[in-house]
């Protein structure tokens, strides 16, 4: 039986690994997918060692980004990024990818509009360096937004009503009002939000955060992370069968 699986911590609930069971039984795939909760990405050797059957993982939050030494080889995407989300491995050989960036690119494509030519992205994660990149390939300039800014970030009391109502695209990329602390979302004046905005959220549990509710409420365009995680799945599913 082939073998996969997810690394981070904690993974109270796991997207993938509903998906991939599902995906494995409706398609009579003789495969399993597990989770693996590793606090600290040192684990991960060993966790390899002993899992040797192990022919890709997936990674998310917190370890895209400390994952990276741990790669024999990584795609350009990766080098470029510094972050991966999709393991490939061969004779005991870790290869790195990053499927966040095809599910961001083509699920943010659904609703984008040429007035979205500006954007604010919350958060300085890994999920956040793939959407980074791909707002760069789109040609729209980003600011991002961290509760401890460097370099040329910027803090959330930074961002004004004014600075809301010239920056039509806003992505949060954090956890925050992800299950079960729902009541979470990030500070911002939502009240300058208006039905030419574009909200997007990473999250996909619940469907319609905090976030995403405060946005329709003034009339915008909104879109969780659901869509993006099925892609980067299935773009997953096709590196480790390549």
């Amino acid at each position: 039986m082939r073998r996969f699986g997810l690394i981070g911590f904690p993974l109270t609930h796991s997207f993938s690994k509903k998906y991939f069971t599902q995906k494995f039984t409706e398609k009579g795939i003789d495969a399993i997918y597990e989770t693996y909760p590793i606090k600290d990405i040192a684990e991960l050797g060993m966790l390899i060692k002993n899992n040797t059957e192990l022919e890709g993982i997936n990674v998310t939050i917190p370890h895209k980004q400390s994952v990276i030494p741990f790669l024999h080889s990584m795609s350009d995407v990766v080098n470029e990024i510094r972050a991966c989300n999709c393991i490939r491995i061969r004779n005991n050989k870790l290869e790195g990818f990053n499927t966040d960036v095809t599910g961001f690119d083509i699920s943010l494509t659904t609703h984008l509009k040429l007035s979205h030519n500006k954007a604010l992205v919350l958060g300085t994660g890994g999920a956040a360096k793939a959407v980074c990149f791909v707002l760069s390939q789109k040609g729209i300039p980003w600011l991002q937004v961290s509760r401890n800014p460097t370099g040329n970030m910027v803090g959330y009391s930074d961002i004004t009503a004014t600075v809301i109502s010239e920056t039509r695209l806003i992505i949060n990329t954090t956890p925050l009002g992800m299950f079960p602390d729902t009541d979470h979302c990030p500070e911002l004046p939502y009240d300058a939000i208006t039905d030419q905005h574009y909200l997007f959220d990473l999250v996909y549990n619940p469907s319609l955060t905090l976030f995403l509710q405060k946005g329709q409420q003034q009339g915008a365009v909104i879109e969780n992370g659901y869509k993006m995680l099925v892609i980067q799945a299935e773009e997953s599913w096709k590196i480790w069968n390549s």
